[in-house]
């Protein structure tokens, strides 16, 4: 498995993502964390990230789970066209929705198991690889967020579980959300729920059996 997934953004090591592709471009850029914005505000998120992956030399475009929803069986196909699928981070509850209902929930540790492609990202794409959600709830995101088109049911709890702990990006980091982190840390602690905390700049690196921090 690789996997290259960071506290925020693209992290101060973008040559240990750079590493795992091997001289591999194509990139499925994953919005659908930010789906809960407006239009055109995730509009400019998403050529912002466009623009900070060509920065180090990666060839995205969006890949949007929305039009996988209704059934859509060709999502295999589809990544089976790209090297990275990256993740841009917001809420992370409703980026577990947008992973159930189009079925890569499934599909991405299927095709991570046998190196078919790389996960990166980061914030929420970190927080929802890992073994549970209940940290981030209400502490950093509503998991009753329901943006428009999606499909209505419950909050989804369990993370993907390609990490075998739980994740608190932008831990006592110069970030709007480090001070709410401190809640998600304490209840990872108080439930004893093995985590990793995060700074922004550092990321987590699975590169085959191996684990590291790295930034």
């Amino acid at each position: 498995m690789l996997l290259y997934l960071s506290s925020f953004r693209i992290g101060n090591r973008p040559e240990e993502l750079q590493r795992l592709l091997a001289g591999r471009t194509r990139t499925a850029l994953v919005m659908n964390a930010y789906d809960f914005q407006d239009a055109d505000s995730r509009n400019a998120s998403l050529q912002r990230e466009v623009a900070e992956l060509q920065s180090v030399g990666l060839a995205p475009e969006e890949l949007d789970l929305r039009d996988y929803f209704s059934g859509d069986r060709s999502l295999r196909k589809t990544l089976e066209n790209f090297d990275l699928v990256y993740v841009r981070g917001g809420n992370t509850f409703v980026l577990r929705r947008a992973l159930l209902h189009s079925g890569a929930d499934e599909l991405l540790p299927e095709l991570l198991a046998s190196d078919a492609l790389v996960l990166g990202g980061y914030s929420a794409a970190a927080a929802v690889a890992g073994t549970t959600l209940r940290g981030i709830a209400g502490h950093v995101d509503d998991p009753d967020h329901l943006p428009a088109g999606y499909p209505e049911g419950p909050p989804l709890w369990d993370g993907l579980g390609l990490l075998p702990f739980a994740v608190a990006p932008h831990y006592r980091s110069d970030h709007p959300e480090t001070e709410e982190i401190e809640h998600t840390v304490q209840y990872y602690i108080d439930h004893h729920e093995p985590f990793v905390a995060l700074r922004d700049g550092q990321a987590i690196v699975v590169d085959g059996d191996g684990v590291r921090v790295v930034g």
